[in-house]
């Protein structure tokens, strides 16, 4: 195998795939990334036997073939040489690679292609097309609420269906919960719901442009992406997700609206002496205003008051202040609506004015 190309063109690819890449074993295969050149074409994959990935980009191609090369130093070489035009040859198990703005050369050792793992290719039929911005918009709003607990294995992803003509999302970490929902029309055919692990997710937020549209095809063990020219495929979760309309309350009796970013700079200055074990805070609410307070401890307290819209008692609720930080954040709207009944029961936080998704928090014990 010979071919040239930028090493511009080729250090976003292999950036790429180094993520999906966990062993970090130069002598496992998994640590490897496959490379095959042919037709002016440069195929590259990279897998933890649950997260597949594959691209292409344009090469010159001199020598067809194939092989594989260690991804952490393959990414460390090319990071290390500045852009121009590079040549790979592959000689027996080793890959040469030279710069030709410098004078170095690089081998490094290969396994041969023939060991690395086949993908899983998806049925054809289960296609479905959506924007790739609604999708980023769903997996922004819930993907920071998944468990990280692993003994609860079935929170630790997103959940993801379609109901009715609506694709939605959920995720939770049985403290807080995170749902949006999207318009799907009736040519989506309906699937079970799905747990989808964070790392596929957590890729397609950092990768995939905001423009055009996202192919995705799910059946009961797979999930299946495309955008641009990647294409990532994604072992789910196997287990029952909870219930999540038992968590969602039918109604509350009270509400009151802020500044989203009034609410996150006073939550940033306040949760400086907040109690790093608990991060409780206090919510004071009453009529015009909003106070926030973190609870008496050795190193002090903190407090600050910002205007809200408000017509009630006054009452004082306490919550995990990241679990209020963490919705704020990935809300874009200038106001924010949190609704609640009692200081012992949910609050659900809504954009204002209220739109496809929103987040619900339990509250702390005073």
């Amino acid at each position: 195998m010979k071919f040239t190309c930028e090493r511009s063109v080729l250090l976003k690819e292999i950036a790429i795939a180094q993520e999906i890449i966990s062993s970090k074993n130069a002598i496992s295969i998994l640590s490897n990334i496959y490379i095959e050149a042919d037709n002016d074409t440069l195929s590259i994959k990279a897998t933890d036997l649950k997260v597949n990935f594959e691209t292409k980009v344009p090469v010159t191609v001199i020598e067809s073939g194939s092989a594989t090369v260690f991804g952490d130093k393959f990414l460390g070489i090319l990071n290390a040489i500045p852009d121009g035009e590079l040549e790979f040859e592959q000689s027996d198990a080793k890959i040469t690679i030279r710069p030709t703005a410098k004078k170095v050369r690089f081998q490094l050792k290969s396994i041969v292609s023939e060991k690395f793992p086949e993908f899983p290719t998806p049925n054809l039929d289960r296609l479905f097309e959506m924007p790739v911005k609604s999708f980023k918009d769903m997996i922004q709003q819930t993907l920071f609420a998944v468990s990280d607990d692993e003994t609860r294995y079935y929170m630790t992803g997103v959940f993801f269906e379609k109901k009715g003509d609506s694709l939605i999302m959920v995720a939770t970490d049985g403290r807080r919960l995170a749902y949006i929902k999207k318009e799907a029309g009736p040519e989506i055919q309906e699937f079970p719901g799905i747990i989808i692990p964070p790392k596929i997710l957590h890729i397609i937020m950092r990768r995939a442009g905001d423009e055009g549209l996202i192919t995705i095809a799910v059946t009961e063990k797979i999930l299946y992406v495309r955008f641009g020219s990647y294409n990532l495929s994604s072992v789910l979760i196997d287990g029952t997700f909870p219930n999540y309309n038992r968590v969602i309350p039918e109604s509350q009796s009270y509400s009151f609206s802020v500044s989203r970013t009034e609410m996150l700079d006073a939550l940033k200055r306040v949760s400086i002496l907040v109690e790093q074990k608990s991060h409780r805070v206090y919510l004071g609410i009453a009529p015009g205003t909003l106070s926030i307070y973190s609870e008496e401890s050795d190193i002090g307290t903190a407090a600050e008051e910002i205007p809200c819209k408000y017509e009630g008692e006054e009452v004082a609720i306490a919550l995990n202040y990241r679990y209020i930080e963490e919705p704020f954040k990935v809300i874009d709207d200038k106001e924010v609506s949190i609704h609640f009944t009692d200081i012992n029961k949910a609050i659900t936080i809504n954009p204002e004015p209220e739109r496809d998704f929103f987040h619900i928090v339990m509250p702390m014990q005073p």
